[in-house]
């Protein structure tokens, strides 16, 4: 496993660039609680009852990507990618794990869904809008949504990560 590039978002810069550095941030913080432990470390479930894990929080966030920067934002019709029988509309998949994922594989496959939304996203004005739930959604309501979906499970990882190994922070 190499060391995650986590950059400080910009101090001062226009909203797309603040919007996209947040986001940045806490995807590579995500990352960052992963680092240093085994594949049976990661697919530990440190705090009982929940049978939540870090592995299962990087496939649960491929999945997220691709529902909010592919399905909402483009209107692909991208299947589910840790469950293809699943809803598509399923927005909490990917906790599961499989007996055979091994983080790495988890992690390429998080960071293909990341190029994904980057790309997805090039260009975009923040006040784009896409159709949701009857309505409509902007760039920017999604890019806020992930900063938070992100910063929430990363203070489950880094619950998860102190039980494991006694790390904290970052």
């Amino acid at each position: 496993m190499t060391t995650t590039d986590r950059t400080t978002p910009p101090l001062k810069a226009d909203e797309r660039t603040t919007l996209e550095g947040w986001l940045d941030f806490q995807r590579a913080t995500l990352l960052v609680k992963c680092e240093g432990l085994t594949n049976e470390q990661l697919r530990s479930t440190s705090a009982p009852p929940s049978p939540l894990t870090l592995l299962g929080l990087v496939q649960h966030m491929a999945e997220v990507e691709r529902n909010w920067f592919r399905r909402v934002l483009t209107g692909e019709q991208a299947p589910p990618i840790h469950d293809p029988q699943a809803d598509p509309h399923d927005r909490d998949g990917g906790f599961d794990l499989s007996a055979d994922i091994t983080f790495e594989d988890a992690q390429a496959t998080w960071e293909n869904e990341v190029t994904r939304a980057r790309a997805n996203c090039a260009g975009l004005d923040p006040e784009r809008t896409s159709p949701f739930m009857g309505g409509e959604v902007t760039l920017r309501w999604i890019h806020l949504h992930m900063i938070g979906e992100y910063a929430r499970h990363n203070g489950h990882a880094d619950l998860i990560r102190e039980r494991i190994d006694g790390a904290t922070g970052v």
